[in-house]
């Protein structure tokens, strides 16, 4: 079974994703926050093959621990993807410049996550 983290300040958003995850079949780590994202991938970083990240948080933005997060090598087989309100384009673009495998707008259908995680193989 994969491992996913979720992380997002939003309870609800987290158990939405979660829950969807899990149907998915991952098993859900979830982080309120920057900071406890990227303490939850040095603690557990290798059992994890898949991040969705929200942009906007307290503490630590999406953006930052997606760049921190891509600067490590031990990270380069983690799948990772932005979950946000951020729609405009040059946004878009930084996430994915910065290392963003996938980019989903809130607000999402299940659907749209399914076919997103398909495009970046993280279902069949």
């Amino acid at each position: 079974m994969s491992r996913a983290l979720v992380v997002d300040d939003s309870r609800a958003m987290r158990m939405i994703l979660s829950k969807a995850l899990a149907e998915f079949g991952f098993e859900v780590v979830q982080a309120a926050n920057g900071r406890e994202a990227i303490e939850i991938m040095a603690r557990e970083g290798a059992s994890i093959g898949l991040v969705l990240l929200d942009w906007n948080m307290p503490e630590i933005s999406g953006i930052e621990v997606l760049e921190k997060l891509r600067s490590q090598s031990a990270y380069n087989g983690v799948r990772m993807m932005m979950v946000t309100t951020e729609t405009e384009i040059e946004q878009m673009a930084r996430a994915l410049e910065a290392g963003a495998d996938e980019y989903v707008m809130k607000p999402f259908t299940r659907e749209a996550v399914e076919d997103k995680l398909r495009l970046i193989g993280m279902l069949p």
